[in-house]
């Protein structure tokens, strides 16, 4: 697998880990991977329903089997994300409060541990790459200067996708100050 693959993987990790961070806006990617029992297996709401925000405090669930609403507000309740779905007939309703300052300064906080990881992530592919060229050291047909150019090269796709991983923490530390 060669580095650009491996660290477009670490920027879609992140970027759906950053997802998960409540904003304080209802948006569907906030309960669209959250799982749900339905006909004997786990399943993600988003392969059960229509997920939409017609605000930006409301989200609603309108599942395909109407039979499932039950199902879908207990996988809600289970997730983790302290939200409480309102069953509404055939719907699933979840009203988002806004966040306080002091609130968002947490989300803050854990939006730049989560980025931290994700460097060391990206470092950990680098050293990985940088490892496989230098074991060519010395074989045949490959100079210490094609090695070196190499390395550049490697640096230079590092540097850039570590620019990509700092925007998206600007993006989300913006998108969490802004009230």
């Amino acid at each position: 697998m060669n580095l650009k693959t491996r660290l477009d993987q670490t920027v879609e990790v992140v970027k759906k880990d950053l997802s998960s961070v409540r904003t304080g806006r209802a948006k569907p990617s906030l309960v669209e991977d959250v799982k749900v029992e339905a006909y004997g297996t786990i399943m993600t709401i988003k392969e059960l329903a229509t997920i939409s925000a017609p605000d930006t405090t409301l989200i609603v669930i309108a599942p395909w089997d109407k039979g499932l609403v039950a199902a879908i507000s207990s996988g809600i309740q289970k997730s983790g994300l302290n939200i409480q779905p309102i069953v509404d007939s055939d719907t699933v309703k979840i009203s988002i409060p806004s966040l306080t300052q002091d609130r968002r300064e947490e989300l803050v906080k854990l939006v730049h541990s989560k980025l931290e990881s994700a460097k060391v992530m990206v470092r950990s592919v680098r050293s990985e790459i940088k490892e496989q060229i230098e074991a060519q050291e010395g074989e045949a047909g490959i100079s210490e200067d094609n090695i070196a150019a190499w390395l550049e090269s490697m640096q230079k796709t590092v540097d850039q996708y570590m620019v990509k991983v700092e925007d998206l923490e600007k993006e989300k530390e913006k998108e969490l100050r802004t009230l």
